[in-house]
């Protein structure tokens, strides 16, 4: 006679482990979502005039804060990474198997768990790059910007770089509102309503921008 299936339960400081990372996780997500929000809102800034967006650089540049926030938000922009790569499926046939199950179940949740996983393996190299140009590049100033965006193919990468983060971003915060419990199933199709108008108004935003930068005169 077999003898019967035993579960064999995770030790209990691994699970609390787990949820100590799986916080650090949100914190971390959290806090890159509130930066990519408002460094698109500075950057754009320059739809206004570019005066005004120096101006705004130069105030982070002279009290310094560029130089803290920049490399801080790459630490942070990795150690997300890192911990949300826990649960990214590397191996095919994970992959296969997570396909497999998204098209058998048709569940939205499952397949925006996959767009965001998508996006954030080119949001890692492609991110990663453009911190890296910037950073090495100070200060920033719209002139800059202008020129790198009129200049060999960096429009056509931030035209597949500004939409990857706007996904990733408006799907994090939604799964954010779901897994920690501040959305429900009464209001959680509505939510994602609004978040989709919401990513859709800050690509066109971000698209705006670019536009202004391939046709300001640089001096």
């Amino acid at each position: 006679m077999p003898s019967p299936a035993v579960t064999i339960q995770p030790a209990k400081s691994s699970r609390k482990l787990s949820a100590y990372l799986d916080w650090l996780q949100m914190l971390s997500g959290a806090a890159l979502i509130i930066f990519m929000w408002s460094h698109l809102c500075l950057v754009s800034s320059v739809i206004i005039s570019p005066a005004v967006m120096n101006a705004i650089a130069w105030f982070f540049e002279v009290t310094g804060f560029v130089y803290l926030i920049g490399p801080g938000i790459f630490l942070v922009f990795l150690l997300h990474f890192v911990l949300a790569a826990r649960k990214i499926p590397f191996a095919t046939a994970q992959q296969t198997a997570m396909w497999d199950n998204a098209k058998r179940m048709r569940h939205q949740d499952t397949w925006l768990w996959i767009v965001q996983a998508g996006t954030a393996m080119v949001i890692l190299i492609m991110g990663a790059a453009h911190m890296w140009v910037v950073l090495t590049d100070l200060p920033i100033t719209a002139a800059k910007s202008a020129a790198r965006i009129q200049g060999g193919s960096w429009l056509v990468f931030y035209l597949v770089l500004l939409p990857m983060v706007e996904m990733h971003v408006g799907i994090g915060f939604y799964r954010i509102a779901v897994k920690w419990g501040f959305l429900t199933r009464s209001n959680r199709k509505g939510f994602h309503a609004k978040e989709n108008m919401l990513t859709i108004i800050l690509i066109g935003i971000g698209l705006v921008t670019l536009v202004r930068f391939l046709f300001l005169t640089i001096q």
